[in-house]
């Protein structure tokens, strides 16, 4: 029997910030890991998808004209290119090891847990009893009961970038951002891609953003198919069969199922333990609770978004409520989410279409197009926009889509976090030229008319001019 303060199941973002906080903040702490150290995000997500994303983005630099550079066609290395993949993992490994946790002070056990009461769980051959627990098991691939797929070969996030021969033709079923993100980098390193979505791809995001996106990927030559239904999956190794609503049969080499992920929590017998869960993941108050006051829950798992830096957020609120006894309460307006395809995609807050449902008439939106921006004519980089919608001066929501959106989306996740308004970008001096300045740009658009269409301030100035020496 291992006795303990806290004990974190799963050593992924999110699970690596509570044990690495609790330890070092003097709790005993007792992290349980079943699979790779780093979880999803180092292993088979964030990581991986973006070093891939890089190697593409290399080689569309090369067909890109630009004036005075001839373009031309790049000699494409796949196999290379995933050694890159593998390489950038095992740089950000040390920093996720068991090693480093244990230099905290942490006690690692690389095992699968299982809850066998409401304050004891099982791992390693040995029992673990602790006055809390946090969940931080993340999510798995979600499989589509479609007919044939569990007899047909077939992709994930999790098994992808192990794959070291370019696909011919990759097939892909699912149009959100992981769908969209491999297809470009697929069809920039030299593979035919085709995207089959039952509904709207990018769907949740907002319509104008997702159809940039969607245009720029079609003209690379990547195929988009949306409100296709499939009906059903066939075939074998390099010769896959997908049949769509109305008899269309799409062949293809390879086959990638990214219709979304679900929370791993199958191995944690909650049940045992009281723990309330349904499909979105385990049932949390307000302050990340489950239904038994003992155990937490924070990322994927909590069903309140599949983000990495969300995990992040939620470990340190658990961080103040379980460890320092402090009262701690989650918010999700503030959550920034990018898809990190060329363009870029970014939100935070609202989209345009929420903003309105939520506030009406009430509602100001703000837009600049790149295009107005000197940095985005000087780079030749002016496809894109920023959108911002405002309730008065307050800020409740982003969108950005263009190159770079994901670093820019980062000053209004600064200004909706700390609930700021309009004038404290107004005020805010900013390098010139960055793309940066059509933030400042939007919040100058908002005062404008109060400034400069306004009959008392007129009157007031003339009277200045007139008698103030």
């Amino acid at each position: 029997m291992i006795e303990t303060d806290i004990c974190v199941i799963g050593a992924g973002s999110g699970g690596l910030s509570v044990a690495a906080g609790a330890a070092q903040m003097g709790a005993r702490t007792v992290l349980i890991e079943g699979h790779e150290m780093g979880g999803d995000c180092l292993n088979y997500g964030c990581v991986p998808s973006k070093a891939l994303l890089a190697a593409a983005k290399a080689a569309a630099a090369h067909r890109r004209p630009f004036p005075g550079v001839a373009a031309d066609q790049p000699e494409v290395d796949f196999a290379a290119a995933k050694d890159h993949v593998s390489r950038v993992i095992a740089a950000i490994a040390p920093h996720d090891s068991q090693e480093r946790f244990e230099g905290f002070g942490v006690q690692v056990i690389r095992d699968w847990a299982r809850f066998t009461s409401p304050n004891e769980v099982e791992a390693g051959g040995q029992r673990i009893r602790a006055r809390r627990f946090v969940i931080a098991t993340g999510s798995r691939p979600l499989i589509p009961p479609i007919p044939g797929l569990a007899e047909t070969p077939y992709l994930t996030n999790e098994t992808i970038f192990a794959q070291k021969k370019p696909p011919g033709h990759l097939l892909i079923i699912g149009g959100g951002p992981i769908g969209l993100e491999m297809a470009q980098a697929h069809r920039r390193l030299g593979a035919m891609v085709t995207v089959i979505e039952g509904a709207r791809a990018l769907g949740h995001e907002d319509p104008e953003a997702a159809a940039l996106v969607i245009a720029r990927l079609k003209s690379e030559g990547v195929e988009i198919l949306e409100g296709v239904t499939v009906r059903r999956v066939g075939g074998r190794a390099g010769a896959i069969e997908i049949e769509v609503a109305g008899g269309t049969i799409l062949v293809g080499t390879h086959l990638l199922v990214a219709t979304g992920r679900a929370p791993a929590l199958e191995r944690l017998n909650l049940d045992a333990a009281g723990i309330r869960h349904d499909a979105r993941g385990i049932v949390t108050d307000e302050g990340l609770r489950s239904s038994n006051r003992r155990v937490y829950a924070i990322g994927d798992a909590a069903g309140r978004g599949q983000f990495t830096h969300l995990a992040g957020y939620h470990a340190g609120l658990v961080v103040r409520s379980a460890v320092l006894g402090l009262r701690a309460k989650v918010r999700t307006d503030h959550i920034p989410r990018v898809t990190y395809t060329a363009p870029e995609l970014a939100q935070v807050g609202l989209t345009e279409a929420e903003a309105r449902g939520q506030y009406g008439a009430r509602l100001t939106v703000l837009r600049h197009d790149f295009a107005a921006a000197d940095r985005a004519q000087a780079e030749a980089e002016t496809l894109g926009f920023l959108k911002v919608m405002s309730v008065g001066a307050r800020p409740v929501g982003a969108t950005i889509c263009g190159t770079g959106a994901g670093e820019q989306i980062a000053l209004w996740s600064l200004i909706l976090a700390n609930r700021m308004k309009l004038n404290a970008l107004a005020a805010t001096v900013l390098p010139y030229p960055t793309m940066a300045e059509l933030s400042k740009r939007a919040a100058g658009t908002y005062f404008s008319p109060k400034l400069f269409d306004n009959a008392l301030i007129k009157r007031v100035v003339r009277a200045v001019q007139r008698w103030v020496p």
